[in-house]
């Protein structure tokens, strides 16, 4: 606790930031960008990370408290890291705001079609919406792929449980094992 309690921390901050961590270090396997064509720039490593983020925080959801807290917590490592992620990369103090505000809306609008596509069990929409988003308006060899291999982590993180997560350990499959 610091100055008499009033800038207490979350008590679930740390974990979040460790499982936001594990979904960062498998949205970057090499093989999404090489096999599927995910373009390996600011913009696709920022869409792959918030597929994977929004995945977590999904199972997250789903589970009893304090899975709630920790997707909140997970969701709140994500734009942090995105902030000091900006002003590392030379962006003004005054713009940063305005930045990690229009990614959090860019996160929340694919999230929502992410989750409907999901919900749906519509691999096809989902497809579409993430290129769309990964792809942006260009060509979209792998976005089948990359649908199928979400289906495939949501699946497999579902298999999870709080366990382990509460304590900031989770574990994604392996590119190339989510997309056999």
């Amino acid at each position: 606790m610091r100055l008499f309690g009033i800038l207490r921390r979350n008590r679930h901050e740390r974990t979040g930031y460790e499982l936001y961590c594990a979904a960062v270090a498998a949205a970057r396997d090499p093989d999404f960008y090489r096999v599927l064509g995910v373009p390996d720039t600011l913009d696709g490593r920022f869409d792959l990370i918030g597929l994977h983020a929004f995945l977590l925080i999904r199972r997250l959801r789903g589970l009893p408290e304090p899975g709630t807290q920790l997707a909140q917590a997970v969701f709140d490592a994500m734009f942090n890291d995105m902030d000091v992620n900006l002003r590392e990369m030379g962006v003004g103090d005054l713009s940063v705001g305005r930045k990690v505000r229009a990614m959090w809306e860019a996160f929340h609008g694919r999230a929502t079609a992410y989750q409907a596509a999901i919900e749906a069990g519509d691999a096809a929409t989902l497809a579409a919406a993430l290129a769309r988003n990964v792809w942006r308006g260009s060509p979209a060899p792998g976005a089948a792929e990359l649908a199928r291999a979400a289906l495939a982590q949501e699946a497999y993180l579902g298999r999870q449980g709080l366990d382990e997560m509460g304590r900031g350990i989770v574990s994604f499959l392996p590119a190339a094992a989510a997309l056999a």
